[in-house]
């Protein structure tokens, strides 16, 4: 006897999909593409592996993300550094680059995929973690950030998502942000006996990520020390003062966090978090900010940008907290049949179901057979299908099909016989004729 092989498993921290919640994948990206499609963004699909040297650059060398979470590695055909991508914007911003992108005007680019860090895996927290993201390019007034942190809005109500809050600050521009930080540094100096080793650490290459501190013995520290807002010129106030006047005027609730900053030296200006309580320690479901010099800092015409990024297993978490249902029904339609020529009719009759534009399933034999009626009633039940087909002898020598609603419970004839050649439009007027079957038929095409 061959010994028995060992299961392979999953790498830590990156997970299958399984088809169980395909479906609510399946409603997440399909309401935001159909949103940010309203908004006039185009898609964007950026290769997953890309230089170190893209990340080092955009990311800043004295990160967490650089230097511990980035899965690098040496390509062995070439020697080439590569790296699987940790985020999406880099990507985006290079391909807008060597493309030339933008030369014709601004660009509204939105894309999705997986992103890859090497974290501590937690709730919403993974090693392969898919991100859904927008950039929009060549735009410099506080109008486009409204527009996207708006369309953000517009995402969780088409989803259905209520307990998700925006906060909102400004990080002003790069001269700014050093008067700030060096008196930051300065009030951090004279506190050092309350930092902890990670603050240490960030004090002179990175000190606006103390702000970040979740250490509960910090706290006080960081609430008392200088807001960089009071550091703000003209023109900075001006722009936050622009955005908040549009986010008024439409309803857009939020909080100005003077502790909300990014670490990263070509953020400027607008910084935004949508924000939850219902996840524990993961709150954070998509961030933003305007990052102006970023183009420049990769060799192209200084050309202002802005985007956030959202990452979906969390929101999925969300709105199954928020109680989406369960799998809805695998088709519309479950085909039964008992015998050669039965079968032959059923594959007939399934393909011209689907032309007119539903959903079937065609009951297919197993290891232990093709199943008796009984057993394949029970999967046809379990499918979700509106209706079940049945095709057996007696149905072939007559040229008839025996249609059974499966979902009317009250009145109505259960079971009718129904000419083959009528099936398809007798099953389409049952479906898309009234019957609510908790199944959404804008997609039926048919016209009898």
């Amino acid at each position: 006897m061959s010994e028995k092989k060992e299961k392979i498993v999953a790498i830590k921290g990156m997970n299958d999909i399984l088809p169980a919640d395909a479906p609510l994948w399946e409603l997440f990206e399909n309401t935001a593409e159909s949103v940010l499609k309203s908004y006039g963004y185009q898609k964007i699909v950026t290769p997953i592996v890309e230089e170190t040297g893209l990340f080092a650059r955009a990311i800043g060398a004295v990160t967490d993300i650089v230097e511990k979470e980035m899965y690098s590695f040496t390509d062995s055909m070439n020697g080439d550094q590569l790296t699987l991508r940790p985020e999406g914007t880099a990507g985006v911003v290079r391909a807008v680059i060597e493309h030339n992108l933008a030369y014709d005007g601004p660009k509204r680019l939105w894309y999705k995929g997986p992103m890859f860090r090497h974290e501590r895996p937690q709730r919403g927290r993974y090693r392969q973690f898919f991100q859904f993201g927008a950039e929009a390019i060549g735009f410099s007034g506080p109008d486009i950030d409204a527009e996207l942190i708006m369309l953000c809005r517009r995402l969780w109500d088409d989803l259905g998502l209520d307990n998700i809050r925006l906060e909102l600050n400004s990080i002003g521009n790069a001269e700014e942000r050093q008067r700030h930080r060096a008196d930051l540094i300065a009030y951090f100096e004279a506190n050092i006996d309350v930092l902890d080793a990670e603050a240490k650490r960030r004090l002179h290459a990175n000190p606006l990520r103390i702000l970040d501190t979740k250490n509960p013995a910090m706290q006080d520290l960081v609430n008392n020390a200088p807001k960089l807002l009071d550091y703000l010129g003209g023109e900075s106030l001006a722009h936050f003062e622009g955005l908040k006047k549009i986010l008024d005027a439409n309803n857009v609730q939020y909080t100005v966090n003077p502790r909300l900053v990014r670490g990263l030296d070509y953020y400027n200006r607008t910084v935004f978090e949508w924000v939850t309580d219902m996840l524990g320690a993961q709150g954070t479901v998509c961030a933003g900010g305007r990052y102006d010099p970023l183009i420049e800092t990769f060799g192209g015409k200084p050309t202002p940008g802005i985007g956030f990024a959202m990452g979906i297993e969390r929101l999925i978490e969300l709105m199954k907290e928020q109680g989406e249902p369960a799998t809805p029904a695998q088709c519309d339609v479950y085909l039964v049949h008992q015998g050669e020529d039965a079968q032959t009719k059923a594959f007939i009759l399934g393909e011209r179901i689907r032309d007119a534009g539903l959903d079937v399933v065609l009951h297919c034999a197993t290891p232990a057979g093709a199943g008796s009626f009984k057993s394949q009633m029970k999967k046809a039940d379990g499918s979700g299908a509106a209706f079940a087909v049945i095709i057996g002898e007696d149905e072939v020598n007559n040229g008839v099909v025996a249609v059974k609603s499966l979902r009317d419970s009250e009145g109505g004839q259960q079971q009718q016989s129904v000419p083959f050649d009528e099936a398809v439009d007798f099953i389409v007027d049952q479906i898309v004729g009234g019957h609510d079957h908790d199944h959404d038929h804008d997609h039926v095409h048919y016209h009898p």
